[in-house]
């Protein structure tokens, strides 16, 4: 890259106030390449598995570090209780969850904007945010049902 460039994350880090490192770059990227939010210790296996020198107590201080900055953002989406993480695009996301293999399948339109609407009308009430989680099975889990005897 010409010296008269700046790389992308160094910008986006130093915006946010962050110090570019190390552990930060590799954290961001895993996350900005993953499909799905991640935990932080499956960011700490991932990492581990590149060879990377990662211990799980910095992943936790480079997530904390990385939601100070709004880069990231933190979700409950299961009912194991693990946080999982993902970049901040300035734009939400709802999932449905798979109930056998907890496979986690974005949802990429808002279905809540006609509601939204409602509750400011009827009760007058403003929406900052929300979280929508739709629990079923996924196509590799459907259950079929039992043929008859």
């Amino acid at each position: 890259m010409p010296e008269n460039q700046q790389d992308p994350l160094k910008e986006i880090m130093k915006k946010a106030g962050i110090k570019n490192t190390k552990h930060r770059n590799l954290i961001f990227d895993l996350l900005q390449n993953a499909e799905e939010p991640l935990t932080a210790e499956e960011i700490f296996i991932s990492l581990k598995d590149k060879s990377s020198s990662i211990c799980l107590s910095t992943v936790y201080r480079t997530l904390e570090k990385l939601m100070s900055g709004n880069l990231l953002l933190k979700t409950n989406i299961s009912d194991d209780g693990k946080a999982r993480y993902e970049l901040n695009h300035d734009k939400h996301k709802h999932y449905l969850i798979c109930m056998k293999c907890n496979k986690r399948i974005s949802i990429m339109d808002c279905p809540m904007k006609e509601f939204e609407k409602a509750l400011k009308d009827q009760a007058n009430f403003d929406v900052i945010q929300h979280k929508l989680e739709i629990y079923g099975y996924c196509q590799d889990c459907k259950i079929s049902p039992q043929p008859k005897r």
